[in-house]
């Protein structure tokens, strides 16, 4: 099939919004609440067997912030330039730097300087992250373990452990982040005289 045939680009909605929801942690039932859009309606668009309208992909582009043409991956045709849309949450901006649903997901994130550090408040949820650190000092809470990351260190982790990511100094922090869902692993290649894997974000 055409991958830009009308019919592929709508084949396509469903794994996408089902990606874009992961990655923001949103619950259908959330999802479901703020739309007014039902549950059940909502997870057959995601599982391909309910073809996306006008009228349930608006509600879907105003929570998750973005514009329709991300949500039906629409072609901006001539135009050579990648329209970056950065994303804040949790006082923290993220730049994403993939569009293609599923697989793997590539972020900056930018982590702002802060009079003092904040207390760690560990999080789960279902996937695996690699970072790399380009800017600053990054301090990662993984489980038990605390860990400084100064730029040019990298970690990889099971975001199932509770883990946390901060500012180990204050000072703002910049690193690029693969995330994906459970069993999609960056292939890290390291020499014996490497850190080992961190664990977990």
């Amino acid at each position: 099939m055409d991958p830009t045939s009308d019919d592929a680009v709508l084949d396509a909605v469903g794994p996408r919004l089902r990606a874009l929801r992961r990655e923001r942690g949103i619950t259908l039932a959330h999802l479901a609440a703020a739309t007014g859009v039902s549950e059940s309606t909502l997870s057959r668009l995601e599982s391909g067997l309910r073809r996306p309208t006008l009228e349930l992909l608006l509600p879907l582009a105003r929570i998750y912030d973005v514009p329709l043409d991300d949500l039906v991956g629409a072609a901006r045709t001539g135009d050579p330039r990648i329209h970056l849309k950065p994303i804040r949450r949790f006082g923290m901006t993220f730049v994403p730097l993939s569009r293609r649903p599923g697989g793997v997901h590539a972020f900056k994130m930018i982590i702002p300087a802060r009079p003092e550090p904040l207390a760690p408040t560990p999080q789960t949820h279902e996937g695996y992250e690699w970072l790399y650190v380009l800017n600053g000092r990054l301090r990662l809470v993984i489980g038990e373990r605390d860990l400084t990351l100064p730029a040019g260190e990298a970690a990889e982790f099971d975001t199932s452990v509770p883990h946390w990511l901060g500012s180990a100094d204050s000072g703002a922090v910049e690193l690029l982040i693969l995330f994906g869902l459970q069993g999609l692993r960056a292939h890290v290649h390291t020499g014996p005289d490497r850190r080992p894997e961190a664990g977990s974000r």
